[in-house]
């Protein structure tokens, strides 16, 4: 097996209304692959290496045998952003809850991280952090 080898990440997520989510995702500054996109399902570009396939949930259903995440009551994951800065983490979060998200966790302030969560339309709890690796405590020996 071939050690630090770069791969593409693709995340997978059920929509109730398609149209809604791209247009929630792309108040947050994402964009989307016309290639990857019909009434079912859209590919937004998290990076080179990472996407999110907002998928329509019939057609995510074809994906899997069981059955979808109630996230109204459960948490599936938690889906990770990096930002550029601390007012980056924050303009973020606050444009997804102005576009109609909800608050997950209050923000939290670690020195060398700095995080602040939302949950989006679909109840998908998404966190977007800051890390200034100047600021990393040295370890302990």
């Amino acid at each position: 097996m071939t050690t630090n080898r770069s791969r593409k990440l693709f995340v997978n997520l059920p929509v109730k209304d398609l149209k809604r989510s791209i247009e929630f995702f792309t108040k947050l500054g994402f964009s989307f692959n016309p290639q990857f996109t019909d009434d079912k399902g859209t590919c937004m570009i998290v990076s080179e290496e990472a996407f999110v396939m907002l998928l329509a949930e019939e057609r995510f259903k074809d994906f899997t045998k069981k059955r979808i995440c109630d996230t109204s009551t459960f948490t599936e994951g938690i889906f990770t952003v990096s930002a550029t800065s601390r007012a980056e983490v924050d303009e973020l979060v606050k444009t997804a809850i102005a576009a109609g998200g909800t608050h997950a966790e209050a923000p939290a302030d670690h020195g060398f991280m700095y995080n602040w969560s939302f949950y989006d339309l679909d109840g998908h709890h998404w966190e977007v952090f800051y890390m200034d690796p100047s600021a990393i405590p040295p370890q302990q020996q």
